[in-house]
């Protein structure tokens, strides 16, 4: 352990490793990295994940930087939790090959100081207690900070209550019953769990409870396989153009019909959700073929009445329950739970903090965020480039069907329009190729570069109804969306 560092990154999963990944492009290697997480090693959510989660989009487009994939698979294959934190370490020790890296593993981050000229960093180990250093820049990458789902808390002892993250539904435990499935929750989990039970498991009753229902994204559209790719799909960055140029900041659900009919599938009737999440139509119908019953509704307990036991629901409406069926919680754990309030930038400009409460860039992952401000950062343009920083977990529990439409589109859009112009064009193009990250990358060379030619051509003129739309939804629903106060920014 030095005293002293160059950087600290503070998160080794997706965000953290695409932070470092950029920082190594402006360290020399003899400067120095410490790379802290309270994980053992770095992988982030997807060492805590449920065994059986696959990659929503093809694996080559989850990485750190443009680090290109070993495994030995076809491009459209969805990669498995082992081999994303295969690769996840692999690109650590990819990045390590170039700079300074000192690891601090199992250790959580505790506070900062920033004083002129260095931050004071405090990070503490359970076993081994606190540990002192400073560093010339603090990057808290801290992302989506994704939350293990318990079991729900039910009435009935008669239900068997288990989470995805700590029961593995493919197990001898659940295999050797025949009673049914409730799955509480429409989304990616919810999906996940379903398509495991109903194909490893033919003919079990499996039951889903989806809330106001999701939509996804379709898979066969966006990501076309073969030669496909050259004339079929679109572009997911032309999609969310369209997407932008529609949102008027109050016209969300509009939007959101638009984007269903087009470009959406969905396992439900209704739909009230969007967060990105991809599923194709082969996985829908395996889905939709298999479930017994779809309830629109959310769960609100399983309860023992009149000798016998029965679902619960938050309108009032109740189900008969088989005692013994099991419930399993995939509930979402994005943006869950309450976290304070911080500006993904410091006063003193010192300090890069990726996280929900002040977000920049959402999507495909908090790591596309890590990726072009950690750019900024180096560049000396954080602190007086004006982005717009949504507080999105705020925006989730005041309006949780609507974060996709009306933050994470025009957001991403306003940023990296003022991006495009703060830098060089070269200077730009050069850190948007480099950027693994970007679902684009699925389609041939001539395709990206007419879709980029279509942004920077745009961009400059439809950047006043981006912002007006922001500000709208900022004013319609009480949430902190625009520049952030100080550090440069008016």
């Amino acid at each position: 352990m030095s005293d002293r560092y160059d950087v600290c990154i503070v998160g080794a999963g997706i965000s953290g490793l695409n932070a470092l990944f950029v920082a190594s492009q402006y360290l020399a290697r003899d400067q120095r990295v410490i790379l802290v997480d309270r994980r053992p090693r770095a992988g982030g959510m997807w060492l805590d994940t449920y065994d059986y989660v696959r990659l929503h989009q093809p694996h080559p487009m989850f990485t750190a930087g443009d680090i290109a994939w070993r495994l030995d698979a076809k491009r459209e294959y969805l990669a498995n939790k082992q081999e994303v934190a295969q690769h996840l370490r692999h690109c650590l020790e990819g990045i390590k090959a170039g700079i300074r890296v000192t690891e601090l593993f199992g250790y959580e981050f505790e506070s900062a100081e920033e004083t002129a000229g260095t931050v004071r960093i405090t990070c503490r180990s359970a076993e081994s207690g606190p540990v002192d250093f400073a560093a010339d820049r603090l990057i808290k990458a801290f992302g989506q900070e994704v939350e293990k789902n318990a079991p729900l808390e039910l009435s009935s002892p008669r239900a068997r209550s288990i989470s995805p993250d700590e029961f593995d539904v493919r197990g001898s435990e659940i295999r050797g019953s025949d009673a049914p499935v409730w799955i509480v929750g429409g989304g990616k989990t919810g999906m996940d769990t379903a398509h495991t039970l109903l194909t490893e498991q033919p003919g079990r009753e499996v039951n889903l409870v989806a809330g106001p229902g999701t939509i996804f994204i379709n898979r066969d559209q966006m990501f076309p396989n073969g030669v496909g790719r050259w004339y079929r799909g679109e572009l997911m960055s032309s999609v969310f153009q369209e997407m932008g140029r529609r949102f008027d900041g109050t016209n969300e659900a509009d939007v959101l019909e638009w984007f269903r009919d087009n470009y959406g599938v969905s396992v439900t009737p209704e739909t009230g959700n969007f967060m990105g999440a991809i599923l194709s139509e082969t996985e829908k119908a395996t889905i939709s073929g298999g479930l017994n019953r779809i309830v629109m509704d959310r769960l609100d307990d399983v309860a023992d009445r009149n000798g016998g036991s029965e679902v619960v629901c938050r309108s009032g409406a109740t189900m008969p329950f088989e005692p013994g069926s099991w419930v399993v919680n995939c509930t979402g754990s994005l943006m869950r739970g309450e976290h304070s309030y911080e500006p993904y930038v410091s006063t003193g400009g010192r300090v890069l903090s990726i996280q929900n409460r002040s977000m920049t860039i959402p999507f495909p992952a908090a790591g596309n965020a890590a990726y072009f401000l950690t750019h900024l950062l180096f560049l000396g343009r954080l602190t007086n480039l004006p982005l717009y920083a949504m507080d999105l977990e705020e925006l989730r529990r005041k309006a949780p069907q609507y974060v996709m439409a009306a933050a994470f589109v025009p957001l991403q859009i306003y940023n990296l329009s003022l991006i495009a112009e703060a830098l060089p064009s070269r200077q730009f193009m050069k850190v948007v190729s480099h950027n693994g990250l970007d679902l684009d990358r699925w389609f041939p060379l001539p395709r990206r570069l007419r879709a980029q030619a279509g942004f920077m051509l745009s961009h400059k003129r439809e950047r006043e109804h981006h912002r007006r739309s922001l500000d709208r939804v900022a004013e319609r629903f009480g949430v902190h969306c625009g520049p952030v106060v100080g550090a440069g920014h008016a």
